[in-house]
């Protein structure tokens, strides 16, 4: 394979994975009830988030706060961890899907709020559900070309208002059994923050180190997931299949790699079908998958490093650990990470 479908990293590793929860628990029982009423006319019936999906709650942010703080919040919680100070940050990337703006970058805010030194570089990288894996793939090659000492990756994703939005239109007596299936998926997002701070292997004692990874892609599939602030418009079945065929195509080398008998995997959480489907499709054994989306639901690119950060206190030095990260468009990413 040509290009940079493949990639190796020499000496970066990840210092610190934090999660940082939002505080408001809204079950899928409560959304059912706010629709109630749309399922009685339309002859449907409720339970399909928990049924289907397997998620029984998920969280929203109290109104006012943005995802800017929640992502700034996160990186704080990193670095802390990392035991490192602002002034050592040579890069920050903020992957946040979420965003109530078009310019500037929400990486300015978060660069402001963490008061991180003029020389740091900042940006936004926005890739679906991928972005957060990208831009440790992008940190990496910084460290490596020893261009940065530390990198800060930051998400914040947040689905009060689109979930707000979509039980509005869904409650009304315009919508339809085709409105419903449309907007489902939007019902199984949730919110959350995480933040990451990566550096070399060789000069941070008990860090973890990123092997490398692969890259592939299927962009004829762009339409199928589409959204905004208010509104996420998915052909889940179609999306669902897709999604499969390109993380196939990502996992045709895993026997080369060594990727068939890892220690975790610790993937994008979206429900229980795709992760059951996923990990029959690519004869991945169901308990080396640890589960956040039950709880905290798709939280979009920060779903894989909150997974991580939950794992982090249960894994063991030497421990092989895969991500495999997968963003509507389609884009799927598989990333090796040396415990």
């Amino acid at each position: 394979m040509s290009g940079n479908a493949k990639f190796t990293l020499n000496d970066t590793a990840i210092v610190s994975v934090t999660a940082h929860h939002a505080p408001e628990v809204v079950t899928s029982a409560s959304l059912d009830d706010r629709i109630m009423h749309t399922y009685e006319r339309l002859g449907t019936q409720p339970g399909l988030l928990e049924s289907l999906a397997g998620i029984s709650e998920r969280r929203w942010w109290p109104e006012g706060h943005t995802f800017t703080e929640a992502a700034a919040e996160a990186g704080r919680k990193a670095m802390a961890a990392a035991n490192i100070k602002p002034e050592q940050v040579g890069l920050l990337i903020d992957t946040s899907v979420s965003r109530d703006r078009l310019e500037p970058s929400s990486a300015v805010t978060v660069h402001h709020l963490l008061d991180l030194p003029s020389s740091c570089l900042n940006f936004d990288m926005a890739n679906a559900c991928l972005g957060f894996m990208n831009a440790m793939q992008v940190a990496g090659m910084m460290l490596d070309s020893r261009q940065i000492d530390f990198a800060l990756i930051v998400d914040g994703e947040g689905s009060r208002q689109p979930q707000e939005k979509t039980l509005e239109r869904l409650a009304s007596d315009e919508a339809t059994v085709a409105d419903l299936f449309a907007d489902f998926a939007t019902l199984t997002l949730g919110s959350g923050a995480a933040g990451m701070v990566l550096g070399r292997h060789s000069e941070n004692a008990g860090s973890h180190k990123i092997i490398g990874g692969i890259n592939r892609a299927n962009t004829s599939h762009h339409k199928l997931c589409v959204g905004t602030l208010d509104q996420m418009r998915t052909d889940t079945a179609a999306l669902l299949e897709a999604g499969l065929d390109v993380s196939e195509r990502a996992w045709a080398n895993a026997e080369e790699y060594g990727w068939l008998d890892m220690d975790r995997y610790v993937i994008h959480q979206i429900s229980s079908v795709h992760t059951s489907m996923l990990c029959e499709r690519l004869g991945i054994d169901v308990d080396k998958v640890p589960l956040t989306y039950p709880k905290l639901g798709n939280t979009g690119p920060a779903a894989v490093p909150l997974t991580l950060a939950q794992e982090s206190e249960s894994l063991n030095p030497g421990d092989r650990v895969l991500c495999l990260g997968m963003g509507s468009g389609i884009n799927a990413m598989a990333l090796e990470i040396a415990w």
